[in-house]
């Protein structure tokens, strides 16, 4: 199985032609100095209740991370996506006070 590149090239008749490409470079900020903010919200989630933790600034696997320890802690399903950890439910108090636990002291709800 091949791995599919976002390269815009396909095909070259150059014979040095390689493709050049930048390392990702993104770093994860400190729980201390991460900005994250906890809403509740029910539109476009056909009527259902979440818990929505965003702000997150880092690699996607560290963010990944995050979201399986909320849903451990509350106890309920969710997803990482668009840079948003949800979690089913209104869990707002008790992911505030886990990512306080935590160090994340920039937390707001």
């Amino acid at each position: 199985m091949s791995k599919k590149s976002n390269s815009p090239f396909v095909y070259s008749t150059n014979p040095d032609f390689k493709i050049e490409s930048e390392p990702e470079t993104t770093i994860s900020l400190l729980p201390v100095e991460q900005p994250l903010r906890v809403i509740l919200e029910t539109k476009h989630r056909a009527g259902k209740t979440v818990t929505i933790v965003y702000g997150f600034e880092g690699k996607m696997e560290d963010m990944e991370a995050l979201g399986k320890a909320l849903k451990n802690h509350c106890g309920t399903g969710g997803s990482v996506k668009d840079g948003e950890i949800i979690i089913q439910g209104d869990h707002r108090q008790k992911v505030f006070q886990f990512l306080k636990q935590k160090g994340y002291s920039k937390t707001k709800l």
